[in-house]
């Protein structure tokens, strides 16, 4: 069956094909590397993540280019209260970055393009360079150089805004700017006294590129002109990717992507995220509550990236439940698979039916329906002990597949060398059938957070879990 995705340009399902299959040119909108990301943040990063797997589990080759703002007004602005260098401010929060993208298990984009590189700032000079000598853009009496809207009469499509009626007024230097607030925006900005340190020189004067050029910039560069998707949040259509589409397609006379995918907002609780509001939570002020990464991946993508999501601790804690459910199902399903050959005919273990979901427009609610009917029918088979070892064989590999789209499975942890101690004296108490002695093993053993089950193959011991 086709892949569809939603265009937010058409407002519509499209099928998806890509400009040279099986290749996929694939752009999404990284941080702005002011502060810690944010929850909201992830919540478009592991919906971007699960559109890379799921395509790749299709058989496309993904090239996937993921910017890193590190100069624009927030960040200058950081920078300058905390009285460092901005280079020395943004890579805090660059590596914070990248150890949380590892901690919600993230896969890790092709490139990971800074705004302030040398070569992507050459491209942006370029590009300002050709608008400017095609009348497109100008240098006004700031020394700023602005876009001028008008040239490009297709501007407002995606936002699906009618110029006619908001009508321009003036020149937006912000990188930011509400939708009533239509005008000429800045290309680039002319160094002033706030900037400190900040700038390159330009053929029109020392200063810095405005955030929208930034990602024009670093997407053709790396992509070419002509992209599959780009992703982002709602919250990137106006103006931000607006303006990509304006600039882009002016300097290279080709449609710039062919499908826009705009993950919807995440609310807090039932209310918008807000430090005033005392529930604005970056990752880690999650993991410091106790939750891990894959509870915390789970719950921001368990449904589908065009609905709201209403981020609870009710819904971590479900989905902390979710997975308890999964990792029993497979812990039972290796106990009775031991070293059996999966089944090729099993036909439980065929079903494309998650991946079938996902093709409707990542429809996650119905491609985990489906990884837990299997659950609830799979364990129903244990109980009346009619599932054989390779038919549970099979099942293991079916999960490994739809695990490398889902990335949720829980990693093996290494054995403490004191557990590892104990559970050898435990052995051997039960050996010597000194019973009280092995129980009380067993007491030291789950105090130090593990779990030890006696089996006809010896002691078996896993993790403890918060429910234990």
């Amino acid at each position: 069956m086709p892949i569809t995705f939603y265009d937010t340009y058409s407002r519509q399902l499209e099928e998806f094909k890509p400009i040279e299959p099986p290749k996929v040119k694939l752009y999404t909108c990284g941080p702005t590397v002011y502060s810690f990301a944010h929850i909201g943040n992830f919540r478009a990063y592991v919906f971007e993540d699960l559109l890379q797997r799921h395509l790749e589990a299709r058989g496309f080759e993904v090239e996937r280019v993921m910017n890193l703002t590190d100069v624009d007004d927030k960040t200058i602005r950081g920078s300058r209260e905390a009285g460092i260098s901005l280079p020395e401010f943004t890579a805090k929060f660059k590596k914070a970055f990248f150890e949380d993208i590892e901690t919600l298990r993230i896969k890790r984009a092709n490139h990971f393009p800074a705004a302030t590189e040398p070569e992507n700032l050459a491209k942006m000079i370029e590009m300002i360079d050709q608008l400017m000598q095609e009348d497109i853009a100008y240098q006004a009496e700031d020394r700023s150089v602005y876009f001028r809207i008008m040239r490009y009469p297709d501007y407002g499509k995606l936002a699906h805004l009618d110029l006619a009626e908001l009508r321009p007024s003036g020149r937006i230097r912000s990188d930011e700017y509400e939708k009533e607030n239509i005008g000429d925006f800045a290309l680039w900005k002319a160094w002033d006294e706030k900037d400190g340190l900040v700038g390159w020189n330009a053929p029109w004067g020392r200063g810095r590129p405005g955030w929208h050029i930034e990602c024009s910039a670093m997407a053709t560069r790396l992509l070419g002109p002509e992209i599959d998707i780009h992703c982002g949040g709602v919250d990137n259509i106006f103006p931000h990717h607006e303006a990509e589409i304006a600039q882009s397609e002016c300097v290279n006379h080709k449609k710039f992507v062919r499908y826009w995918l705009h993950n919807a907002h995440l609310l807090v609780e039932g209310q918008k995220m807000s430090k005033s509001l005392g529930n604005f939570f970056t990752l880690r002020d999650l993991l410091d509550k106790g939750f891990t990464g894959r509870e915390l991946r789970y719950a921001l993508i368990g449904s589908n990236y065009r609905q709201p999501l209403n981020f609870t601790f009710d819904g971590l804690n479900a989905a902390r439940h979710s997975l308890l459910r999964i990792d029993e199902w497979l812990r039972r399903l290796r106990d009775i698979a031991g070293n059996a050959e999966p089944d090729p005919g099993f036909a439980a273990a065929k079903s494309d039916s998650f991946f079938n979901a996902l093709d409707e427009d990542l429809n996650i609610s119905a491609a985990l329906a489906e990884v837990f009917d299997q659950i609830r029918s799979t364990n129903r088979a244990i109980d009346s002990a009619e599932l054989t070892a390779s038919q549970a064989a099979a099942l293991l590999d079916w999960w490994d597949r739809i695990n490398q789209v889902l990335q949720l499975q829980e990693e093996a942890e290494p054995i403490p060398p004191n557990v590892t101690r104990l559970l050898q004296r435990r052995a051997a108490a039960r050996a010597d059938k000194n019973w009280s002695e092995g129980d009380s093993l067993r007491t030291q053993i789950e105090e130090l957070g593990w779990l030890v089950k006696d089996t006809k193959d010896g002691q078996k011991l896993t993790k403890r879990s918060w429910q234990s």
